[in-house]
């Protein structure tokens, strides 16, 4: 396994694969792995096995962004080389990928005390949903997966549909801007007893854990605090107030001092 921590290393890790022909696969994650992020890193398996030279394999990389001006929201408690331990165990059961340690990423001081100044947004798709209680957000989002995508230049990159206004948002900009990298959407994991999976389900208490398991189970009587619940158009994020196209039921809600998203994919029914 290898670990690289500087951006000119992943880059010259990156091409040389290239010019070996080999394609590379991205799999970002904040690190704090659990088993739908492992489920990407077999997806990225599956995407990377056979492709120019077909006695190589491709490579595919693991990428854990550690960001010190909170651009996505982790526990304070957990250090970044907590979680990078974490992290390298989770994947040593998933042998022959990189990690690269992005840990001075996003909004780095710039020498002479200059900030990060310029952003990447979405401008319709960062508005509804969880950016109008994270409003911002998902400006960070499009910057940092600009960053990483101009830093590892991957062929493909996954994400699970979890996020899946993230998922959306990062789907548009690269059809926008003409990124050349194949943007997979794989499908929400879920724990056994139907909690859509998450590094923040630690942080629920054995109640909390059930009044959230409400949200897969009967999503209208979910005893959290709802931050809001809409169904909108799978790819333009519109409300919707039928289902007369391929649409999303999206739903974010507080139990205790844990955020949770989930959603549910629908399609309209077919007339008799």
């Amino acid at each position: 396994m290898d670990l690289l921590r500087e951006k000119n290393e992943m880059q010259e890790w990156s091409r040389a694969m290239k010019r070996a022909g080999k394609r590379v696969a991205l799999v970002p994650t904040m690190g704090s792995l659990h088993a739908g992020h492992l489920s990407l890193v077999q997806r990225a398996k599956q995407l990377a096995d056979v492709v120019g030279d077909l006695n190589k394999l491709q490579p595919f990389c693991v990428d854990v962004v550690f960001n010190p001006h909170d651009l996505y929201v982790r526990d304070a408690n957990q250090s970044g080389t907590r979680l990078l331990e974490s992290t390298t165990k989770s994947l040593q059961q998933a042998p022959n990928e990189t990690i690269d340690d992005k840990r001075e990423l996003n909004l780095k001081r710039q020498e002479g005390g200059h900030g990060h100044e310029t952003w990447v947004r979405v401008e319709k798709l960062e508005l509804p949903l969880c950016g109008r209680s994270r409003p911002g957000f998902f400006r960070g989002v499009a910057t940092v997966v600009t960053k990483l995508f101009h830093i590892i230049e991957p062929d493909v990159a996954l994400f699970e549909r979890k996020d899946y206004q993230q998922w959306r948002v990062i789907c548009r900009m690269v059809r926008d801007l003409d990124f050349a990298i194949e943007i997979i959407g794989c499908d929400l994991q879920r724990e056994e007893d139907g909690l859509a999976m998450s590094s923040r389900n630690v942080y629920l208490s054995s109640a909390e854990r059930l009044q959230a398991l409400l949200v897969k189970q009967e999503i209208t009587s979910a005893s959290g605090r709802v931050d809001y619940i809409e169904m909108s158009e799978q790819e333009s994020l519109r409300p919707l107030q039928f289902v007369d196209c391929l649409a999303v039921l999206c739903v974010a809600a507080w139990f205790g001092r844990v955020r949770l998203i989930d959603n549910i994919e629908l399609e309209p029914s077919q007339p008799q």
